[in-house]
């Protein structure tokens, strides 16, 4: 502070100091009003920057909204395109297969006659050719059923013994013109799942294992383990290389070395759909050269195996002189399904073409089967065929119901009723074997 009696130097020292210590504090003052001009500069920028990128988010979002409900309606349509398919498919599939399973049953009519070597030959090669149009029919139909988001599986215990034992008659022609061992391992195992998939299932795994072996030979095989049942097909085959073990469940994928093997490559595809619907765990290993193992793993039902089915010969036997009445709307049918009972087994054939003229035709004597169509004329069902033929007769009389539609409900109504359900195209051998457990 200043004094009026301090000498004039002091007096200008500090005036002096006053003058830098108040300079100082302008500056400081300067210095801290650009900072916060600056910050508050800086702070309008970034709300000016967050508006704008607002904005650009509002779009976005408004855009993908837009294409979510683009998708939605894509979705939808395929969906609605994918069901108009299956239904498609399943209604035209009884259409499909009923000429070819009348054809199956001439061609077994005209395998028992009297024929040339070259007429044997022309047969033999008509037979493989509407084998290999039955099993690409299936393989187009399981896809589309696989594909369905609402498939209902038919899940039921089946034996594996008496599915080896189908299995083993099927494909032995096949492995005998290979030259190749095929052997089925006897198993007592019974096991849940739907039987008609996992007997597709099987088929397409022993197919391709017989397809890509050269030498050697197939077997399959059942093996408890880890709490499961383990189907196992195991061949001697060239093997799968380590680049082709994913491509090879795709669509029309096949090994790049099969060597001109026939099939469309559908077949593993078809196992690899229906072990994901069904739960069944399914795992290969494979070494160049020396083979592939495939498992498939099945959930294990406790109790006592199915009995054992009666012998060729002496099933036949059973059938001769017993009466069969066939309801089936179809003419080709009819006669097929006349010559088959009763050229190749023997047995007396009543033939209807729908309910009403099945009771007329029955007489006082109610049949010893009934062979009965599902899908008849103008809404009439074997199922009603059937329920009305029992009616009509003093006894229970046994029964098969034979269609191409796999569907859970009429397989659910037929375990109901105690009626056999048969697929189109009908095989003599399985009809036979049918007949005669059923008249046993």
């Amino acid at each position: 502070m200043l004094r009026e009696d301090d000498p004039p130097e002091r007096q200008v020292a500090k005036l002096d100091k006053i003058s830098r210590v108040l300079i100082d504090r302008l500056d400081r003052l300067e210095d801290s009003r650009g900072s916060a001009w600056a910050m508050f500069q800086a702070a309008v920028a970034l709300e000016q920057e967050v508006q704008a990128r607002r904005r650009e988010l509002e779009q976005a979002m408004a855009d993908l909204s837009q294409r979510n409900r683009e998708l939605a309606v894509a979705r939808a349509a395929a969906e609605e395109a994918n069901r108009s398919k299956t239904r498609f498919l399943r209604a035209a599939s009884h259409d499909l297969l009923q000429p070819l399973s009348a054809a199956r049953l001439f061609l077994a009519a005209l395998n028992d006659t009297p024929m040339t070597e070259f007429q044997q030959e022309l047969t033999g090669r008509l037979s493989d050719a509407f084998e290999s149009v039955e099993q690409l029919m299936h393989a187009v139909l399981d896809i589309s059923r696989l594909d369905s988001q609402r498939i209902e599986f038919n899940r039921q215990p089946v034996p594996l013994g008496e599915l080896f034992r189908r299995l083993a008659a099927e494909f032995a022609p096949v492995a005998e013109a290979k030259g190749l061992r095929l052997r089925f391992v006897p198993t007592q195992q019974i096991v849940e799942s739907d039987p008609v998939f996992l007997r597709r299932i099987a088929q397409n795994l022993v197919s391709n294992a017989l397809k890509y072996t050269h030498r050697g030979g197939v077997a399959v095989g059942a093996r408890r383990r880890e709490g499961m049942c383990w189907l196992t097909v195991y061949d001697t085959g060239v093997g799968i290389p380590a680049v082709d073990r994913n491509r090879i469940f795709d669509e029309f994928q096949r090994l790049s070395n099969d060597n001109g093997a026939p099939g469309m490559g559908l077949g593993l595809s078809i196992v690899r759909r229906a072990c994901a619907k069904l739960g069944h765990p399914i795992s290969l290993s494979s070494e160049a050269m020396r083979g592939t193992v495939f498992r498939v793993g099945l959930p294990i039902v406790e109790g006592d195996a199915a009995p054992r089915p009666v012998a060729a010969e002496p099933a036949l036997m059973r059938l001769r002189g017993r009466v069969a009445l066939v309801v089936e709307n179809d003419a080709e049918m009819r006669r097929g399904y006349q010559m088959i009972l009763r050229d190749r087994f023997g047995m007396v054939p009543r033939l209807a073409g729908g309910t009403a003229e099945a009771l007329a035709t029955m007489g006082e004597e109610p049949p010893d089967v009934i062979l009965a169509d599902y899908h008849l004329e103008n809404g009439d069902t074997g199922t009603a065929s059937i329920e009305a033929l029992r009616a009509a007769s003093d006894r229970w009389v046994p029964a098969v119901m034979i269609t191409a539609h796999r569907d859970p409900e009429i397989a659910r109504t037929c375990a109901a009723m105690g009626v056999h359900l048969l697929e189109k195209p009908v095989r003599p051998a399985d009809l036979a074997e049918i007949l005669a457990r059923l008249l046993a």
